[in-house]
């Protein structure tokens, strides 16, 4: 079943929109920016809407399953595709995990609020931040089924749910409207308040160690908020990952792109606004900055539409990231950088199975026996690298594929492309020093496991041991996958460590709904089938 461009636009609010909207504004405004807040979720959407644009193009140029392996793939090699896919499989794998141990949270909170009782054996066992979870379990196997089984039931039930929590976000921004207090906006920015000691050099932004500790609130505060905020946005990219299933893909999977982003930057600013606007930013309650607005208005029963609201909104998320995990690690699998056994597709269910029976299976080990909600920046970093290289390879794009057809172009190129970076970088550094070494021991493995598996296991390898090399050519440098992205059926050259080899891309007219196979040689000998469907 192809997605059309509705279902796209819904994909990228399901996954972006996540119980965050009722609690990240209100914690930040108390802790970080103030009322600036709102300037806050306007900076990472605009830094994320630079990015959606990169994406957009290249999604359009290459509609192929993997999203940014892929296009890094197609314009930089192997070697950094192999580190974006890894930095990707970072990303997602802890995001799903996260988000799954925050959605058993919220159930359990859910049910105190409307008086149900669990059993004495089964209450001990939910709603917990670390240790064995019931819920998280629940969750990450329900939804690791639904993948599995396919796109009809998946689709389906991201339909319902995302409309649901819609309603509930309109309720909360109707209802908080009616309560909203305009002086409460009054100081944009609040005076900055310096640090009263020096925090510990390992959980101290990069920036902060470089120039030197600056406290919290006024324009710093503003601008370190925006980087725990690009929280809030991570995942309108997994919509490319379904570019292999989409109706015209490179038309509409950037106008999904674009369009969910735009979607989902007014409501998180809308939300924002309501929050600061109902209580003034000195007595936000952390705990739960939005249910405790609303029961000081008076406004009890809004507590329920919440809880319910961020139930749904995180079951969405998960239920995404998890389709967009199983694409990434598809591509990487058919690529032969990871066990091809991981490509193979369910005859029954056309779906990767095996790949997505073991995403659920890390990500239940992940969410269960490791403190998940100190390790989140994690997820923001990873995103961030992955947002540079996309950028990156715009510009790259269109220094050697000039002629290379687009569904989409970014605008104002190359400004664009390079604001993007420059956005991306000044996030990073305001990342604890702690998250960057956390993300540089990953990196590192994940080099230490290419050069001891996928360097030897690629089609890359595999082909350098069944085709003779080919000359270097005369001029020029060489490329890699550049006529991937084709719809018809074309042999190219491709580089990998200096060796020249043939790799073909079959791929169906454009004219029908996109859907892309590897070739003979790209598969493990099983029969090939249609490509997957979340």
């Amino acid at each position: 079943m192809a997605y059309r461009r509705a279902d796209l636009v819904v994909l990228g609010i399901g996954v972006m929109i996540g119980a965050g909207i009722f609690s990240l504004a209100g914690r930040q405004a108390a802790t970080m920016a103030g009322p600036g807040v709102i300037l806050s979720f306007m900076i990472a959407g605009i830094t994320s809407l630079l990015v959606a644009f990169c994406v957009a193009e290249l999604s359009s140029a290459m509609p192929a399953s993997g999203s940014a392996y892929t296009f890094s793939y197609v314009i930089f090699g192997e070697v950094w595709a192999w580190v974006v896919g890894w930095a990707l499989v970072m990303e997602l794998l802890l995001a799903a995990a996260t988000v799954a141990r925050a959605w058993s949270l919220y159930a359990a909170q859910m049910l105190t609020d409307f008086g149900v009782r669990l059993p004495d054996a089964v209450a001990g066992m939910v709603g917990r931040h670390t240790g064995f979870d019931l819920f998280t379990l629940f969750i990450l196997v329900i939804l690791t089924a639904v993948v599995a089984l396919g796109a009809r039931i998946g689709l389906r039930a991201l339909w319902i749910i995302v409309i649901a929590k819609l309603l509930a976000i309109g309720a909360v921004i109707v209802v908080g409207a009616l309560h909203f207090d305009r002086r409460n906006l009054a100081a944009i920015p609040v005076p900055a308040v310096p640090a009263e000691k020096a925090e510990e050099a390992l959980h101290s932004p990069l920036i902060g160690i470089v120039f030197g500790q600056t406290g919290a609130f006024g324009w710093f505060g503003i601008f370190a908020a925006s980087a725990v905020i690009t929280f809030a946005y991570i995942g309108f990219d997994v919509v490319a990952t379904a570019a292999e299933e989409a109706e015209d893909a490179p038309r509409s999977i950037p106008q999904g792109i674009i369009r969910a982003l735009v979607i989902t930057t007014v409501i998180y600013i809308a939300v924002a606004l309501v929050m600061v606007g109902m209580t003034p930013y000195d007595k936000i309650d952390t705990a739960a900055p939005l249910a405790n607005a609303f029961r000081d208005a008076g406004e009890g029963f809004m507590v329920h539409v919440i809880n319910i609201g961020a139930v749904l909104g995180l079951t969405t998320v998960v239920l995404v990231l998890l389709v967009g995990l199983t694409r990434v690690l598809f591509s990487m699998a058919r690529d032969g950088l990871i066990p091809r056994s991981l490509s193979k597709i369910n005859r029954s269910y056309h779906s990767p199975t095996r790949a997505t029976l073991v995403i659920g299976f890390l990500a239940i080990l992940l969410a269960e026996f490791v403190d998940v909600f100190t390790l989140e920046p994690l997820v923001v970093i990873g995103a961030l690298f992955v947002f540079i290289s996309v950028a990156g390879g715009v510009i790259r794009m269109r220094q050697t594929m000039p002629d290379l057809p687009r569904g989409f172009r970014t605008p104002l190129s190359p400004g664009v492309p390079i604001a993007s970076i420059a956005a991306c970088l000044w996030l990073m550094v305001n990342l604890q020093l702690i998250t960057w070494l956390y993300f540089i021991i990953w990196m590192a493995f994940g080099v230490l496991v290419y050069l001891v598996y996928g360097r030897r296991n690629s089609v890359l390898a595999r082909m350098a041991q069944s085709v003779p090399e080919a000359p270097a050519p005369s001029a020029g440098p060489r490329t890699h996958l550049q006529d991937r992205a084709h719809d018809d059926c074309s042999s190219v050259r491709v580089s990998d460590s200096g060796r020249q080899k043939t790799l073909r891309w079959v791929s169906t007219p454009s004219s029908s709904p996109r859907s892309s196979t590897p070739s003979p040689d790209d598969n493990d000998g099983s029969t090939p089938v249609s490509p997957p469907s979340p």
